[in-house]
């Protein structure tokens, strides 16, 4: 076990008394305020040689076995899963696919229309609520968990603190959400520790911005709700006491995705508020810049360089916030659009967080390519989803609309970088592969995923129910079909044929949506395990295509190497015919792994078959034969 020596404000241990981790005085540190330290032990790390697999699963929608599926229907007709419901054997089953950490999506406490009254928590007004259950990114308690997840809502705390220990159990982390650009509107925590104050409490309303202000004001404008559609009614049109057209904000506060307008549009974040992270309306930073050089530092000295620096009130909130929850157990964050919060921040939260937890997870949400580089390097982010460059290439790809051939240059492009640039097919943002608006069909995903999984080092994270083919198929109330609704209280068909009424075994699957899982856990177990993910990489697509076979963009092959295990990998994206080509293994790859002439086997990893490489001159040779969606993970065998 390791220990850290923590320099710590008070309110910050005040944060972490609150989810009982007791301080311990050891030292204390001359500075402007009084600060003391706090010893803490990270918990052994899970055993994996290859990479790290994520496993995104929506926490409301896993264990719910309601089929009933009203649209717009309440947490009673239409059913909701619980931290209780991941069992050890639904643990087990996550951990079979590979699983090293799980994103539990939707924890922290957000707003939802369902009467908690009885246990001190205020009704959310519908008309900045969207759906019935709740966007996860309107947080309304950041102290909290959502009610609805727990059997006992007084208890809910203690419930998802138990998950957390289950979990850890089963040798995989735990990671939840952190929403630092917005809040929801009617942001108010009921759990946080004494002397931390809400978003907002002492904020002067009576400008636009200051710099600690947490959120940014219209003067002298009331908030309105935004005009709705033609086709859209609150709640579907059921009557609600607080479905009046009406929310009383005054003055109104920007929207969360930037709109300044006290009376913010339908497509706007109408249901959030902007935090200030001390950035002025005309865009200029309010607190100290982080030097160029800190690129190339670690994050003892980014830590190092806020210290004794004078940051914005909402800057110091959220670190107390992520304290608090990594003081709990939760092992790492993924960050919602964090490109949307000025990246000196992410410097300042990111090494106070690695100061408690040097082996945090932290995942960050950024669209932008030209500014992955800052938010790695200079926000020191672990990784960041690869979506604008690999996955909407690998998604041309997959609907028959691109050439494999940009998804080698995407790799080239991303080659210093691709370490920290997290893979995935699915999310909860993104549509569902077997949706006729993406693929039309799961099978389509498997060379994909092949070549997701396996072409770098970074993670690879899966969306619970992409094993199975789950094709997001209904309009759910606000939440639309191909993509699994996370505003709805839901049932998830595919993914409930798997929980089996709780028994989490698959049982009521069919006989294609078992072999789809089969080949999801046969893959990402083997890449947990193979030690030559974390090695060299060599595309094998230019020589191919030069060398005049059948060999064509509907293939993509690569090498992944270390000293310990070689792989030649070798996908096939035509779903209607097979391909069978001669595959060329280039000299220079021969000449690195030091092979003479001769014949040599190769073992695939993904069915057991055998084949053979077979060096002449230097150069090698292999017999391809793939059926459609076809892939092969050949190891050579020594």
């Amino acid at each position: 076990m390791n220990k850290k020596i923590i320099p710590l404000t008070a309110a910050t241990l005040a944060v972490l008394a609150a989810c009982g981790k007791a301080p311990t005085t050891e030292s204390v540190t001359a500075s402007p305020k009084a600060t003391e330290t706090i010893t803490t032990e990270q918990n052994s790390q899970p055993q994996y040689q290859g990479k790290a697999v994520v496993y995104q699963v929506f926490t409301r929608l896993f264990g719910n076995t309601n089929t009933t599926n009203k649209p717009w229907g309440t947490l009673e007709e239409n059913g909701v899963g619980k931290f209780n419901d991941f069992t050890d054997e639904a643990l087990q089953g996550i951990k079979a696919l590979g699983t090293t950490h799980i994103w539990y999506t939707g924890v922290p406490h957000h707003a939802l229309i369902r009467d908690y009254t009885a246990y001190g928590i205020s009704n959310d007004d519908p008309d900045v609520v969207k759906g019935r259950a709740g966007s996860p990114y309107a947080v309304k308690d950041y102290y909290s968990v959502s009610p609805d997840l727990a059997v006992d809502p007084a208890n809910r705390l203690q419930e998802f603190q138990a998950l957390i220990a289950r979990t850890h159990q089963h040798d995989m982390k735990v990671l939840i959400d952190i929403v630092p650009n917005h809040v929801a509107r009617a942001y108010h925590s009921l759990q946080r520790p004494e002397g931390v104050a809400d978003f907002g409490a002492n904020d002067d309303t009576s400008v636009a911005y200051a710099r600690d202000n947490n959120f940014y004001y219209v003067p002298g404008e009331a908030f309105q709700v935004p005009e709705w559609p033609a086709d859209y009614q609150v709640l579907g049109g059921e009557a609600h006491p607080l479905a009046d057209g009406k929310f009383a904000e005054n003055p109104a506060k920007w929207t969360g995705n930037g709109s300044r307008a006290a009376q913010p549009a339908f497509d706007d974040w109408y249901e959030t508020v902007k935090i200030n992270f001390g950035v002025q309306p005309d865009g200029s930073y309010d607190f100290d810049s982080l030097p160029a050089e800190y690129a190339e530092k670690d994050w003892q000295a980014h830590y190092q360089f806020w210290q004794g620096k004078n940051v914005p009130d909402t800057w110091i909130k959220f670190r107390d916030i992520t304290l608090y929850w990594t003081g709990m157990g939760v092992d790492g964050f993924r960050y919602d659009m964090a490109e949307m919060v000025p990246v000196e921040f992410w410097s300042y939260l990111n090494s106070h967080i690695k100061q408690v937890n040097p082996a945090a997870f932290l995942l960050a949400e950024v669209y932008q390519p030209h500014l992955y580089r800052d938010y790695i390097k200079l926000g020191l982010m672990d990784y960041l989803y690869d979506k604008v460059e690999f996955y909407d290439s690998l998604k041309l790809v997959m609907q028959g609309k691109g050439p494999t051939s940009e998804l080698v240059a995407t790799q080239q492009r991303m080659a210093d970088i691709e370490h920290h640039m997290l893979h995935f097919l699915e999310n909860h943002d993104e549509q569902r592969i077997a949706s006729p608006e993406f693929a039309g069909d799961a099978r389509k995903g498997m060379p994909a995923m092949v070549v997701s999984t396996l072409i770098s080092t970074s993670p690879t994270m899966l969306y619970f129910g992409q094993e199975v083919g789950e094709p997001g198929a209904a309009d759910a109330g606000f939440g639309k079909a191909s993509r699994t609704t996370i505003f709805d209280y839901w049932g998830v068909p595919h993914h409930q044929r798997w929980v089996n009424g709780g028994k989490f075994d698959g049982g009521a699957l069919t006989a294609e949506e078992q072999a789809l899982r089969q080949f999801y856990s046969t893959l990402l177990s083997f890449s947990r395990a193979a030690p030559a993910l974390n090695g060299g990489y060599t595309e094998l697509h230019s020589v191919n295509m030069a060398a005049g076979t059948a060999y064509s963009e509907q293939q993509l092959a690569f090498a992944r190497y270390s000293a310990e295990q070689q792989l030649i990998v070798v996908s096939h994206f035509n779903a209607e015919q097979g391909s069978e080509f001669a595959l060329t293994i280039p000299a220079e790859l021969i000449a690195k792994w030091q092979l003479a002439d001769g014949k040599y086997r190769l073992q695939d990893q993904l069915s057991g078959s055998s084949n053979e490489l077979i060096i002449a001159g230097g150069k090698g040779t292999i017999a391809i034969a793939l059926a459609p969606l076809g892939s092969v993970v050949y190891q050579l065998v020594r």
